[in-house]
């Protein structure tokens, strides 16, 4: 997904804290907090306060290119929008996220909608637990 092309068919422009916070996500192989990717985004270029970063995330998440996760007591995480599918295995010991692909968020919105009439817009599903590095420890 190309930002320039989102932001033109929402009428909106490229700014360079846009296009910063942009690549910092789309770089990064991490769920990352607003505060990390403020602090890469000052690394590059002190002039860029922390609230242009917020409002960034604020304008991709609208526009559905990222993806804000909320993980239990470490707050909010970012990353670029994925499907509903992904679901997130968080590591109680060394805080690493990881995603888990497969058909279980279907059956759960088919379940949803079939036995209780109810149309899921979101889905997020996080299982916290032990990884494999950590539970190998």
């Amino acid at each position: 997904m190309h930002l320039e092309e989102v932001l033109a068919e929402n009428e909106l422009r490229v700014t360079r804290p846009r296009r910063l916070v942009w690549d910092i996500l789309r770089s990064s192989n991490d769920h990352l907090t607003a505060q990390a990717i403020a602090d890469a985004v000052h690394t590059q270029d002190a002039s860029i306060n922390v609230s242009s970063v917020y409002r960034a995330l604020t304008l991709f998440s609208e526009l559905g290119i990222a993806r804000e996760s909320k993980f239990g007591e470490d707050g909010s995480r970012w990353e670029p929008a994925h499907s509903d599918e992904m679901i997130h295995l968080v590591c109680e010991k060394c805080g690493t996220v990881d995603h888990h692909g497969g058909q279980v968020v279907t059956r759960l919105r088919d379940h949803l909608a079939s036995d209780h009439g109810f149309v899921s817009s979101n889905v997020n599903v996080v299982v916290n637990g032990t990884c494999s590095n950590c539970s190998a420890q």
